[in-house]
């Protein structure tokens, strides 16, 4: 009898990212510092805005939920390859091949759909400024995060059970550097059209969604800056998108890209070069990002240690 939706294989063996010694202690040194650059700029994205009494506001509650869900899905990768460069035989077991690739799974769809949030946040403040009190106030803002997270945990259990209720023969050779759907599925010994054709759809449907619901709004925003009159006011409703509308191209562009694309175009190198983009480069650059092209985080920023100077000197 055919032994279905169960593994064979207890452990995987993952290839990493180069079989090169000479480059293992570059590579190191260089993920590591992106590492530690995405720990300091997001945690210090976290605590400005928790500190920082001006930015209590939805846009800056939703950054730093943003900020949130960067840190913890490179730090579900990173710390793990980190390990692996220098290790002869860099096995993780099914357990935690698993526990990897759902965690990561969690915080990249609710990385998605925070930027959502946000683009509808944007939406609303342009488009309604004397309601935005009253629509984004602080129990729609904590609902909508609420709603956010569960999504994310449920989308993450959809994908996951689908990818690792395969059947697992052998090779157990991953060849990527951490645990994701993709090259799990090349070494599935079971049929997996049914599997890739749920993670297609449910990738389609809630993409598509959360694209309907940033497009939209933005087409509104766009709309309403150009009835704007005055060039500075204009310039003023741009700036408070642009850093966001960066973020959502980097994210979506480099998503869709893996996991949209036809198999018969996969290559595991090039998948190599993607995920470390979308797994690590991007964690580091929002938060670079958004303290560098907003202004007001840095006239907030300045205020407070201005004051903060003026009380210590009294």
């Amino acid at each position: 009898m055919e032994q279905s939706n169960h593994s064979h294989v207890s452990e995987f063996i993952l290839m990493g990212l180069s079989n090169e010694p000479t480059l293992e202690l570059l590579m190191f040194i260089f993920f590591l510092l992106i590492y530690l650059v995405t720990i300091c700029g997001n945690i210090g994205i976290i605590l400005t805005i928790s500190i920082i009494s001006d930015l209590h506001n939805p846009m800056y509650f939703f950054l730093s939920n943003l900020s949130f869900s960067d840190l913890c899905y490179s730090t579900v990768v990173t710390p793990r390859m980190l390990h692996d460069i220098f290790s002869q035989r860099k096995s993780i077991s099914f357990i935690s091949c698993a526990v990897q690739l759902y965690f990561f799974a969690t915080f990249a769809t609710i990385e998605g759909y925070i930027l959502s949030t946000m683009a509808y946040d944007r939406y609303v403040a342009i488009c309604y400024p004397l309601l935005y009190p009253v629509i984004m106030n602080r129990r729609v803002c904590i609902l909508l995060v609420c709603v956010v997270y569960f999504s994310g945990l449920l989308t993450a259990g959809i994908h996951t059970s689908s990818t690792l209720t395969l059947s697992f023969c052998g090779p157990n050779v991953i060849n990527h550097f951490f645990c994701d759907i993709p090259p799990l599925m090349e070494l599935s010994c079971s049929d997996t059209y049914t599997n890739k054709t749920i993670i297609f759809c449910i990738v389609c449907l809630l993409g598509l969604f959360s694209g309907i619901v940033t497009v939209a709004s933005y087409t509104y925003i766009f709309a309403t800056i150009m009835k704007i009159k005055s060039s500075t006011g204009k310039r003023k409703a741009f700036s408070t998108c642009t850093s966001h509308l960066l973020c959502v191209s980097l994210f979506y562009g480099t998503a869709f890209f893996m996991y949209l694309r036809p198999a018969s175009s996969y290559s595991a190198s090039q998948d190599k070069v993607v995920s470390v983009f979308y797994s690590m480069v991007i964690p580091m650059i929002n938060p670079i990002i958004y303290s560098l092209r907003n202004t007001e985080v840095k006239k907030a920023v300045t205020r407070y240690i201005h004051t903060l100077v003026l009380r210590l000197n009294i």
